[in-house]
């Protein structure tokens, strides 16, 4: 029989039981309460990632983007005292700020971010540009972390229009990194998702935070579940606003939502990021359509119209007030481990 083609997939709560829209919480991962207690619902608590430094902006841009292992570190560890309960981690050589895959640079900040915080720690798998999947893979191979991103297709992603901003640099790498992306694909085949599947999820027991930049990475993702590689919970990551993906238009946030119910039923987990000015807006609506959300300065480095951001925290704090001002409650990491199945901050390798 083969597996089921995706468009045989059956609609969402079609084959579940009633849900939640933020999707799935197994029974067993609830906590246990006194008799006379009710059990803590779960699907209704909000994870707020945190992206600390990412590969996408560079230090011209902002005197508070981290690029040293110290202020990686320092700002990672202060966006989890703000209510982050993940953070996600790019690294970046201390000298200039430029992107590196180098593993001996994530150790310098992952276990001190580890000692300092409970917060969970998800390493990066897209790395930076122009970087292989072999150095992207190096260092997470190393860290075997709870959680990876996992860029879900191959794509244009263009960061170019941002070099047309400034008229000076402070380090001679940024403007060519910037305008190069107009011939640059952002390459995951399904070779690459394949094998980073089978390599730390199989292999570590690191589960994803699935990156879905277009419809069609939905498709992509569920053509993984239906084959056994992707098992739920699962955790999507909806994206808007890189150019070469969806657009920020707030219909193309209900349409992603539907088309992911659509295929996946109960079985997932959702989050949006939007990159630039569309961050807290986006991040607002999607938490109030049962989604969670993700913040810092790897998506966005302002904290309001024409503000830069003083620090990751900052956002942190100014999402977790939205939010709790309109009655959400945020999970902490326990709880976000328990909402994804996550395998434990004691079982990584730093």
């Amino acid at each position: 029989m083969g597996h089921p083609r995706v468009e045989d997939r059956p609609l969402a709560g079609a084959h579940t039981p009633a849900r939640s829209l933020s999707g799935p919480v197994e029974q067993s991962s609830l906590p246990v309460q006194g008799k006379d207690q009710p059990v803590a619902d779960l699907s209704k608590k909000v994870i707020i990632t945190c992206a600390v430094t990412g590969g996408i902006h560079t230090p011209t841009m902002s005197d508070a983007l981290p690029f040293t292992p110290d202020d990686i570190a320092r700002q990672s560890i202060e966006a989890a005292e703000a209510g982050a309960s993940i953070l996600h981690l790019h690294a970046r050589d201390p000298k200039d700020g430029r992107p590196t895959p180098d593993p001996a640079v994530f150790m310098q900040f992952l276990p001190r971010i580890k000692q300092a915080t409970d917060a969970v720690i998800n390493v990066t798998t897209g790395g930076g540009l122009n970087m292989s999947v072999e150095q992207r893979l190096a260092a997470p191979l190393l860290a075997k972390p709870e959680m990876c991103s996992l860029n879900m297709g191959s794509m244009n992603f263009g960061i170019y229009p941002l070099a047309d901003r400034y008229s000076s640099w402070k380090y001679e790498w940024e403007e060519p990194y910037l305008r190069g992306t107009d011939d640059f694909i952002f390459r995951n085949t399904f070779r690459d998702i394949e094998r980073i599947l089978k390599l730390l999820g199989d292999g570590h027991g690191t589960r994803f935070e699935h990156e879905c930049y277009d419809v069609g990475h939905l498709y992509s993702l569920a053509h993984f579940v239906d084959r056994g590689l992707v098992k739920p919970p699962f955790f999507v990551q909806m994206i808007f606003g890189i150019l070469g993906g969806i657009g920020p238009d707030m219909d193309n946030l209900t349409f992603m939502k539907h088309k992911a119910d659509k295929l996946f039923g109960s079985d997932y987990r959702w989050s949006v990021l939007a990159a630039g000015r569309f961050q807290m807006p986006f991040a607002t609506q999607a938490a109030m359509l049962g989604g969670s959300v993700r913040v810092g300065l790897e998506d966005s480095l302002y904290i309001g119209r024409g503000k830069l951001a003083g620090s990751n925290a900052e956002q942190v704090r100014k999402i977790r007030a939205i939010l709790t001002e309109l009655g959400h409650e945020i999970a902490t990491p326990s709880e976000a481990r328990a909402i994804l199945g996550l395998k434990g901050g004691d079982l990584v390798g730093f």
